[in-house]
């Protein structure tokens, strides 16, 4: 045998949804259900069997806003269902930090960007970028013995640093440059970059006299007139802009790199897909060129 259940949504927070929802017997009675469908009254068959609807919010601010409750199945009259009234809730969190001293931007499981950026203003010429040096120091922390925070159970690294680098002026961008060390001692593995992805371009960089430096970097736009950037959707409020990969040229080119030339720089330099390494930022300098024209 089986029944007719109307769901429907009471309080919810603004970054919840879409949901997921099945009952305690493993049926599956919906995916991806939009919030406002909740709202309205979500009407599913299930079996005499099942006692509990489980309702997931799944996809949330990119699969950050993730939330599970379970509602037994109760008898209610309709004019009682009809009279409820959603209501947004949104409550403050509190978030705990440096209890794990081998982590660092990872926020209740999930890892959230370290992003930096250096402007550069040059004088009255333009002037060509050449390559970016930058200073900093990397970290690996080790758990305490004791429980306690220890500054000294660390290591300066070598091969821990940024993964992503973004350099701009006012109408040129150089993309999403993915960032990997430099392969030792072989050099056919060294001759394979820069390798060309659909949405960005992966270089290498090295370590010289605690210097982190990069080059193999030209302009990408496609139409200077859209814009290079897009607010960021669904993401944390720190993160101001993403690049447009839709303005982005990523092909090869081989008589066609457009150096970044302008009276100023952004260097943007991100880390996203680790949070093992504690990077202390000390400076970067870009080498640049006079142009003239």
């Amino acid at each position: 045998m089986s029944k007719t259940i109307v769901i429907k949504l009471t309080k919810a927070g603004s970054r919840t949804g879409p949901f997921d929802i099945s009952d305690n017997i493993g049926e599956v009675l919906g995916t991806n259900i939009p919030k406002s469908t909740l709202i309205s009254g979500y009407t599913v068959i299930v079996s005499d069997d099942a006692t509990v609807i489980i309702i997931k919010s799944v996809g949330g601010c990119n699969g950050k806003c993730v939330g599970e409750i379970r509602i037994p199945i109760e008898t209610t009259y309709p004019n009682d269902l009809a009279a409820i009234k959603f209501k947004p809730y949104d409550t403050a969190s509190v978030w705990r930090h440096l209890t794990n001293p081998e982590i660092y931007n990872t926020y209740y499981g999930v890892i959230n960007p370290y992003i930096i950026e250096y402007p550069f203003a040059y004088k009255y010429n333009d002037e060509i970028l050449q390559n970016v040096k930058d200073y900093t120091k990397a970290y690996k922390y080790f758990s305490s013995i004791d429980g306690v925070w220890d500054d000294n159970r660390k290591i300066e690294t070598d091969d821990r640093w940024f993964n992503k680098a973004v350099l701009y002026n006012g109408q040129q961008s150089s993309g999403i440059l993915e960032l990997v060390p430099k392969p030792k001692n072989n050099m056919a593995e060294y001759m394979k970059y820069p390798i060309y992805g659909s949405n960005s371009k992966t270089i290498t960089y090295t370590k010289s006299d605690n210097f982190y430096q990069y080059n193999t970097f030209w302009g990408l736009v496609k139409d200077k007139s859209i814009p290079m950037f897009v607010s960021s959707c669904c993401q944390t409020l720190s993160l101001d802009k993403e690049v447009n990969q839709l303005n982005m040229d990523y092909s090869k080119r081989s008589f066609k790199k457009e150096p970044l030339r302008a009276k100023e720089l952004k260097v943007r330099h991100i880390l996203d897909n680790r949070s093992d390494a504690h990077l202390t930022s000390q400076f970067t300098v870009a080498p640049s060129q006079i142009s003239y024209k």
